[in-house]
């Protein structure tokens, strides 16, 4: 999504050439032991994974980063050595490690495997099917999708109060209305991803029958488009991720995709299916966690980094201690 959805089947080629120079120059993706004193709390309880050696990997943005520990100190608490390969650039080098078995799993996106990886157009809108397409399709890659948690985090528009209250904008159907009175109205600020993207804006405008003018549209990096909504002169929309606490913390409003165009980008388990053969015990472990896993945690857990400043790793922690799922210290 935002490089961690990258369409292009060029990429894709190029990342199989490449993947391994992904995997050794990034962060801590040449493996960085995890070494922190964790225990089971309510998971992990007998430590059915002792002697288990496993690697987590993740994206390299922050939400899957965030992910990417709370696996490892799972792991970690159920009795595994865990190697710490997460921060990899772009979606390709991520799902590339786990595929190759360089990595035994992360959290991924139902959307992004069905779309990106699997090569699909059309998204399937009941998140649970799309999760069960996605599982199902998956498995000739050597990949086992466990179930997914309630956290989607999909595209969506977004705008500052001032705007939603001056042109009384709720829905995307709304903008769309908007632009055919008043096309200088509709300004967007959008990454490069997204203004290119099918699932991004050229399908959006599609589904909702904008003809938006090019001029309406400017592109900048996925940081700078929150500052640039929450000041609201430079656009008066713009992308945003539903799971982002940017969102609350600036005090923007999402819109309503009230014809459901966005696809359903439900974080789940993506294991190697030989990792998951040798050691079943992982998706008893994972279960209790990516169930607690959803949009208003998962805001919480991001703004916790991009807006507090925050490291993903102890931010992982925290949450998994205050859940109860472990503890720190040797039990």
């Amino acid at each position: 999504m935002r490089g961690r959805r990258l369409r292009s089947r060029l990429w894709g080629a190029v990342a199989l050439l490449g993947v391994g120079a992904l995997l050794g120059g990034c962060g801590l993706v040449s493996g960085s032991p995890m070494s922190d004193d964790v225990s089971p709390g309510t998971v992990g309880r007998g430590l059915p994974l002792k002697g288990a050696e496993l690697t987590v990997t993740s994206k390299e943005f922050t939400e899957n980063i965030i992910l990417g520990q709370i696996m490892g100190l799972v792991f970690k608490a159920a009795g595994a050595t865990v190697i710490d390969k997460t921060n990899i650039q772009g979606t390709i080098g991520a799902r590339e490690a786990v595929r190759t078995g360089t990595a035994d799993g992360m959290y991924e996106y139902t959307g992004t495997g069905w779309i990106t990886h699997l090569g699909h157009v059309k998204p399937i809108p009941d998140p649970q099917r799309q999760w069960e397409a996605v599982r199902d399709a998956d498995l000739r890659n050597g990949i086992v999708w466990l179930p997914p948690s309630r956290l989607n985090n999909t595209y969506a528009l977004a705008l500052n109060a001032a705007n939603e209250k001056k042109y009384g904008v709720h829905t995307l159907s709304d903008v769309a209305a908007l632009l055919k009175r008043n096309p200088g109205a509709v300004t967007l600020c959008v990454d490069n991803e997204f203004a290119t993207r099918n699932d991004g804006l050229p399908g959006m405008a599609k589904a909702y029958g904008m003809n938006i003018p090019p001029g309406n549209i400017r592109r900048m990096t996925g940081g700078v488009v929150y500052t640039e909504v929450a000041q609201g002169t430079a656009c008066t929309f713009g992308e945003a991720f539903t799971t982002d606490g940017r969102v609350k913390a600036m005090r923007l409003t999402v819109l309503k995709d009230d014809r459901h165009f966005f696809p359903n980008y439900n974080a789940a388990p993506e294991i190697n299916a030989a990792a998951l053969r040798r050691h079943p015990q992982i998706a008893e472990v994972l279960a209790p966690v990516t169930a607690a896993l959803d949009n208003t945690v998962a805001q919480k857990l991001n703004a916790k980094v991009d807006v507090e400043g925050q490291d993903p790793h102890q931010v992982a922690k925290a949450w998994l201690v205050k859940e109860g799922f472990i503890k720190e210290g040797g039990g």
